[in-house]
């Protein structure tokens, strides 16, 4: 049966952002002006505290939103971004609201939620809401369940979440490339009750490939699997935030891949338990011990552990290219090949040229060489010790026993005598 309120969602769905006033009201106008890419923190009605712990998006935010009679109101932009990879490289990518991926959309289970998708882009898009149980006519696959977005027009998005998990949004339009340009974010839905037990620290984090040749600043995205880039939430080491925890916290991490390829994340120091994936909570009689969670394409995994062993513990993906950065495959092997007295004999005609592999590739951790504008080297970031051989997938969960805010403490000051501080004689 078609009911006036269907028919106003129909008609939204459908016209510019000029005209949302003459269907939606006047209310509903008002708030969808104060929704702002400017806010940091959510406008919502007194309550006694929350029943959860917000998710820390790591070098992200979280999306504000407002109350319209019950309804919460969020309001995404699907517009090019310019995204800090790490210190000297600025990439040119898709994104919502300034960043890439877009900002973390939370809400509770039972929520009835509006959100307004404003699209910026020089073509059409639309926002699919991957796992999230919802209306057919929602679902967001342009040509098949709504019409494409234009761009300059706002289409409008409502459901009332039935389920709790973490789930992700992204384009369901021109999906090679505009995911491939950062078009993705996390969708938390919080469970309705408090959970037990209570997680002190929630962070999330969202996997990416990209090629970008050397020199350049745009992803390629017909690429298909020869990626040279690889990012927890569009940085890599050293712009990667850590994930800053105190001793005895209980800690959830929320891991989300659209990507083309499988990541099996790794934690130094612990072992988890794999508690949830996008089709929701786990049983705890059927969670599982790892220290390693396979991410494959499409989906999320969610791992909890008790942070009970103090320390900078590396956290990364295990394939060992994706810890690196600007790689290139079609670099000839050098490992024991002798090149005494060949660099100089090719600065002659090259000045810039350095030899390099005979030994391997650790020399590049410290290797000044020139690189092309915006280009990262292979390995780049230190730590305490020296060069971090990791870029690309990489940060590092620093574990503190005093901590007053979750601001970076800087590296961990190890106990005298836990560390071999220097090399037996």
């Amino acid at each position: 049966m078609i009911t006036r309120r269907k028919m106003l969602l129909s008609s939204a769905a459908a016209l510019l952002t000029g005209s949302i006033s003459m269907l939606l009201g006047r209310r509903q106008l008002e708030a969808v002006n104060t929704v702002t890419t400017a806010q940091t923190t959510p406008i919502m009605p007194p309550i006694q505290g929350l029943s959860y712990t917000p998710v820390t998006t790591l070098n992200g935010s979280t999306l504000p939103w407002k109350w319209d009679n019950g309804v919460k109101v969020f309001h995404l932009i699907a517009e090019p971004v310019k995204r800090e990879f790490a210190p000297g490289m600025i990439v040119n990518c898709w994104g919502y609201n300034g960043q890439t991926p877009g900002p973390t959309i939370e809400a509770v289970e039972g929520d009835r939620v509006r959100i307004l998708v404003t699209n910026k882009l020089a073509e059409h898009t639309t926002i699919h809401w991957h796992g999230v149980l919802l209306p057919n006519g929602m679902d967001g696959v342009g040509g098949l369940n709504q019409p494409q977005i234009k761009p300059g027009e706002t289409y409008v998005y409502e459901f009332t979440l039935r389920q709790h998990g973490t789930q992700m949004y992204h384009p369901h339009a021109d999906e090679m490339v505009q995911i491939a340009m950062g078009m993705m974010g996390f969708f938390i839905i919080h469970p309705r009750g408090p959970e037990q037990p209570r997680i002190d620290r929630d962070f999330c984090i969202f996997l990416g490939e990209w090629f970008i040749e050397p020199g350049t600043a745009t992803p390629n995205p017909n690429i298909m699997t020869d990626f040279n880039l690889f990012t927890f939430n569009s940085r890599v080491f050293p712009g990667t935030e850590p994930l800053v925890v105190k001793l005895g916290n209980r800690v959830r991490i929320r891991i989300a891949n659209v990507s083309m390829d499988s990541h099996p994340i790794h934690l130094h120091g612990y072992n988890f338990k794999i508690t949830g994936t996008d089709g929701g909570k786990i049983p705890p009689t059927a969670q599982w011990p790892e220290t390693t969670v396979n991410v494959p394409p499409g989906t999320t995994r969610d791992f909890e552990f008790i942070a009970d062993a103090p320390g900078d513990w590396a956290f990364h993906c295990h394939k060992s290219h994706h810890t690196m950065n600007a790689m290139s495959h079609t670099i000839p092997n050098m490992i024991g090949v002798k090149q005494s007295g060949v660099d100089r004999k090719v600065q002659n005609l090259l000045p810039d040229y350095m030899a390099m592999g005979e030994r391997g590739m650790a020399e590049m951790a410290e290797m000044v060489m020139p690189l092309p504008r915006n280009t990262l080297p292979m390995m780049t970031g230190k730590g305490p010790f020296g060069p971090v051989e990791m870029g690309g997938m990489f940060t590092v969960l620093k574990v503190r026993e005093n901590i007053t805010n979750y601001d970076d403490p800087g590296w961990y000051q190890h106990p005298e005598g836990t560390v071999a501080w220097r090399v037996a004689e």
